[in-house]
């Protein structure tokens, strides 16, 4: 196995726009970590695009190899939970932000930050589902913590055709909740429905400012939007319900009211999946090998070459892309 590896590298001076750029690495390149990994495959993000557009100020230091999640096999380890030949997952932990990331041949990083790939997950199906999906599924677990239960009605998912809402909309079916999908594509409906969607609505419904209170139409929600979307899902949560936040593709603003708070008891669940406890990764990777229907992996995902990655950035954040990308580190996809 050559020690050169492609990757994608971030740099950017004090006078000049950042530029990306493909070149060729060594492992000595790398940054400290006690394992090291052949990346297999990896996916793109919303952030993965806003880091390499530039939009958002997503990489804190400079230069950066993008790329929040990969899954691949252990080469080399100095930690005592891993050996050469472990399957592995990272999601988060600042890599692709401070860390060198998953848009790369190589990756060295913290034996702490890994997960084991569940048995029977192909590392392609990791990363359809990816740090995507495994938000929505703490998404998901934190409704249920919060006594959110099908019984109690349906439940909105924003923001529905990208890779959370996807995610997150096929995990509610399969788990018997009567989902809601919010979307600004209308000709994804089909899509949806196939995902399990019950209603499908319109973002336009969502996206203008919110009333302080306005009809009780959901137990809950999944959002990945923000800013108005999030204050009008607040706004229709019914009495004692809970939303999970997530995401900011709207923005990052909160123009809401106290009133679902103090008249009807709605919760506002804060979801943070770049820092979450070990303890919590593995059950929400062990959840989704159980519990996500693999059949639709097929249908909301898609594998892109490593060659692509540049452009696919491009097209998530203008709104292109439906789903998850998956990403293969194979010359031919």
């Amino acid at each position: 196995m050559s020690d050169r590896f492609q990757a994608v590298l971030i740099s950017r001076n004090d006078k000049e726009p950042q530029t990306v750029d493909f070149v060729e690495m060594t492992e000595d390149e790398l940054m400290n970590g006690d394992v090291t990994v052949a990346v297999e495959a990896t996916t793109v993000n919303y952030k993965d695009g806003l880091a390499i557009t530039g939009k958002s100020p997503v990489i804190r230091r400079f230069p950066m190899i993008p790329g929040i999640d990969f899954a691949g096999t252990v080469t080399r380890s100095d930690h005592p939970d891993w050996q050469e030949g472990d399957k592995v997952i990272l999601n988060g932990w600042g890599v692709g932000e401070t860390h060198y990331g998953a848009y790369a041949g190589r990756a060295r990083v913290s034996g702490d930050w890994l997960v084991s790939l569940p048995e029977g997950m192909s590392v392609e199906n990791a990363m359809a589902v990816g740090t995507a999906g495994y938000t929505a599924m703490l998404c998901v677990m934190a409704l249920e913590r919060h006594g959110i239960t099908p019984d109690r009605g349906p439940v909105i998912v924003t923001g529905a055709s990208g890779g959370v809402g996807s995610v997150a909309v096929s995990l509610l079916s399969e788990l018997g909740y009567e989902v809601t999908a919010s979307t600004g594509r209308t000709t994804e409906e089909a899509y949806l429905k196939e995902l399990g969607a019950d209603e499908i609505i319109s973002r336009e419904e969502l996206s203008g400012p919110a009333r302080p209170l306005g009809k009780q139409r959901w137990a809950g929600g999944i959002d990945a939007v923000g800013s108005h979307t999030l204050a009008n899902v607040l706004s229709m949560t019914c009495y004692g319900g809970a939303v999970a936040a997530c995401g900011l593709a709207q923005g990052v603003d909160l123009p809401a009211s106290v009133a679902p708070f103090i008249l009807r008891g709605v919760s506002l669940l804060g979801i943070d999946s770049v820092m979450a406890p070990r303890q919590l990764r593995v059950e929400a990777w062990d959840r989704i090998a159980e519990q996500l229907d693999h059949k639709k992996l097929s249908a909301l995902s898609r594998t892109i070459a490593f060659s692509d990655v540049i452009q696919a950035a491009e097209d998530i954040i203008a709104g292109r892309v439906r789903g998850r990308l998956v990403v293969s580190m194979h010359e031919e996809t």
